[in-house]
């Protein structure tokens, strides 16, 4: 994890832990997001949820993007990033709406003009209207748009996302245990409800995916894309321009800025068809495919034996950066970023609700008796022991 530590991030986020473990858990500790009482209604039946989260440095190759070729609707997806990483978070326990919303954009304004601020505000309103063909309504409640430029030297996208809902349709993982198996759904492919091909990046590891995968002539080019401070043996040291076309019809660039896939009309399905077998969802945002060891409800060995195929994006950020595939597997999801645990029966019909809406997903591992908390992955690349 070197270089990457070297450009000041961090796959678990060991400090964050430590810096927050005194706080109060929530009603439910192992859950995957807080959960409160109903302090707004008061109703022990209920309890709320808040979450925040962003597009990350995303929205710096969007930037690098748009300012190369002038193509501003890389910033809808930037605004999309940004819901996505907090539906999908609070989807991992049971919440399917409705949600309120509201971002919060701290821009430089000498870089980041108002058509960039209209798009991302437009694009999360019309993002919403698309969700709510699938049955997930989401209120935008306004937000804050900052001009920051001492503080920030591109954009950031980020925004908070809020629900009520009953106690009795948590999921909660308090349920995971031995015997239970993994239905990993795919981040890569064309959902019926995305426009084009997905790659699968999601909204983390930009920061290693973009030095790793771009050309060092982008450091001169865009030097308020780059951290000054940090050395220039880790600032884009990949082989590709974002203009290069690639295997999946994309361009590197439109490539890595994929839209991060919402799993919301899929997990609406499953959980109004299978709501009481199903024992946990995990989205492998920070921490990828090791993000389930930080949510086990007791010592547990979860093994991944049988994951669904790396997609190119990732066998190309591994090849052009030489990351050990063991790091590689705890930065970036790897091609699947949501998994489900619970029994095989009901995973053969979640599979199939993928299925309807063209997402690949397979019953990729299971979980068994353990002294102590533990993942296994066995595959193609090896076998690996977190």
């Amino acid at each position: 994890m070197d270089r990457y530590n070297q450009r000041g991030v961090s796959a678990q986020k060991e400090d964050v832990h430590k810096a927050i473990e005194k706080l109060d858990k929530g009603l439910f500790p192992n859950a995957f997001c807080k959960i409160y009482p109903d302090y707004w209604g008061g109703d022990e039946a209920y309890c709320n949820l808040m979450h925040a989260d962003g597009a990350g440095t995303k929205s710096s190759l969007a930037y690098m993007y748009w300012k190369q070729t002038g193509d501003l609707s890389v910033w809808k997806g930037i605004a999309i990033d940004s819901i996505v990483m907090n539906i999908d978070d609070m989807l991992c326990v049971g919440a399917t709406g409705p949600f309120t919303y509201s971002s919060t954009i701290g821009r430089n304004k000498n870089r980041i003009p108002g058509e960039v601020i209209s798009e991302l505000i437009n694009g999360t309103q019309s993002y919403f209207g698309k969700l709510q063909e699938y049955g997930i309504t989401v209120h935008l409640m306004g937000g804050e748009t900052a001009d920051v430029g001492d503080l920030v030297r591109t954009v950031i996208v980020d925004g908070t996302m809020s629900c009520r809902m009953r106690r009795d349709k948590l999921v909660t993982t308090e349920k995971m245990q031995a015997g239970d198996v993994i239905v990993s759904l795919a981040s890569y492919g064309k959902a019926t409800y995305e426009d084009e091909y997905n790659s699968g990046m999601g909204s983390n590891g930009l920061t290693s995916a973009r030095h790793e995968m771009l050309k060092k002539e982008y450091a001169t080019l865009f030097p308020e894309s780059v951290d000054p401070n940090l050395p220039d043996e880790v600032v884009y040291n990949g082989k590709y321009a974002l203009t290069d076309m690639t295997v999946t019809g994309l361009d590197v660039g439109k490539m890595i800025l994929s839209p991060t896939r919402t799993y919301a009309p899929v997990i609406l399905q499953v959980l109004d068809k299978h709501f009481d077998a199903i024992h946990g969802i995990i989205h492998c945002s920070g921490g990828g495919q090791t993000k389930c060891l930080h949510y086990l409800p007791k010592p547990l060995r979860v093994v991944k034996n049988n994951l669904l195929p790396v997609p190119p994006l990732f066998t190309m950020i591994q090849e052009s950066a030489g990351t050990t595939w063991r790091e590689m597997y705890q930065v970036f999801n790897m091609g699947q970023r949501l998994e489900i645990f619970t029994d095989k029966a009901t995973a053969e019909s979640i599979i199939a609700i993928a299925a309807s809406f063209n997402i690949d997903a397979c019953i990729s591992g299971y979980v068994e008796d353990a002294e102590k908390k533990e993942l296994v992955i066995e595959g193609p690349y090896g076998n690996f022991v977190y």
